[in-house]
């Protein structure tokens, strides 16, 4: 995983995504999951590209169940763009970057 990309957890989501005063893209993935590590480097690059506008980290479905649940993960990958807290964008499946850089590009100021 980049340096760029956090890791979120049930404990510090609060913190890092909903109280964020940046955009944040978080991957919600599972261990398992072969699509989602084939949209794993797409997202480290995303990561790369927006750092200081956008914060960007992975969500592990099966160690963190509350916040996957919250948001009615069902499908991963699933890419939420949070927003003042709120979702404000949504990705499901492996798509090409393109996809979803044009959802971040529409959450940035």
């Amino acid at each position: 995983m980049a340096d760029s990309v956090m890791e979120f957890t049930d404990d510090n989501f609060e913190a890092e995504v909903i109280q964020s005063d940046l955009p944040v893209l978080v991957d919600f993935w599972a261990v398992w999951c072969m699509p989602c590590k084939m949209v794993a480097p797409v997202v480290a690059e995303v990561a790369g590209e927006y750092a200081g506008k956008l914060k960007v980290g992975k969500l592990d479905v099966d160690n963190n169940p509350a916040v996957a649940q919250k948001y009615g993960i069902r499908s991963i990958p699933s890419l939420l763009i949070f927003k003042n807290g709120e979702v404000a964008q949504m990705v499901i499946g492996a798509v090409p970057k393109q996809q979803i850089v044009a959802k971040v590009e529409t959450v940035l100021d």
